[in-house]
């Protein structure tokens, strides 16, 4: 399959009151996103990995050996990676938070605030660029995972039920170098916690 770049699931300026601005999905999207499009298709022509779906080149071209991963797979999961993150925010989000994910996360880690404060403790930490996430593990069980540079979940098996983007990109110009307070606020104003209990 050839990468195409999705359009935005809102306007570009649907989120601008909750945190993230225009000018930040504009770059994000418009220019970060397509970046990994235009390059991940430079990348698979001629080879083995053309006209496999994203999720088989991930699986495919993922090395846990490698200091650092090849040009195939960095594009290839950060497209998945940013198709993924649109979802997981939403105009109007920040809403009640669907029961079953509610329970599942208390069970999970306690409470649904020790959870967020795990999460938030994950991307903080997350030494230069990568993601932090909530995932399904491959036995049930519900985790929070960071990641360097564009690995992610599908790497190791499990199901990404919510990823936030901690690469400088997604937060320098609303919020500077104040990773943490960017972290705040897409737990609490961006995430669509719909879309997570929906992939639970």
């Amino acid at each position: 399959m050839a990468f195409e770049l999705p359009d935005l699931p809102y306007p570009h300026d649907a989120l601008a009151d909750l945190g993230m601005s225009r000018e930040t999905l504009e770059y994000h999207h418009d220019i970060h996103h397509k970046a990994y499009v235009d390059n991940g298709n430079k990348a698979v022509a001629g080879t083995e990995w053309e006209g496999k779906t994203v999720e088989e080149v991930i699986k495919g071209t993922y090395d846990p050996k490698a200091v650092a991963q090849n040009g195939i797979f960095n594009n290839a999961s950060q497209y998945w990676n940013h198709n993924q993150f649109w979802k997981w925010m939403a105009p109007g989000a920040g809403k009640k938070m669907p029961g079953e994910l509610e329970r599942a996360l208390t069970e999970a880690f306690g409470s649904v605030d020790k959870f967020k404060e795990e999460f938030s403790a994950a991307g903080a930490g997350q030494f230069g660029s990568g993601w932090c996430w909530l995932v399904k593990d491959k036995d049930g069980s519900l985790k929070v995972t960071k990641t360097e540079n564009g690995v992610n979940p599908l790497c190791f098996g499990q199901t990404a039920l919510l990823g936030c983007d901690v690469w400088e990109h997604s937060y320098y110009i609303d919020f500077r170098n104040k990773r943490p307070a960017y972290l705040s606020n897409f737990l609490e104003k961006l995430v669509n916690w719909e879309e997570v209990a929906a992939r639970l």
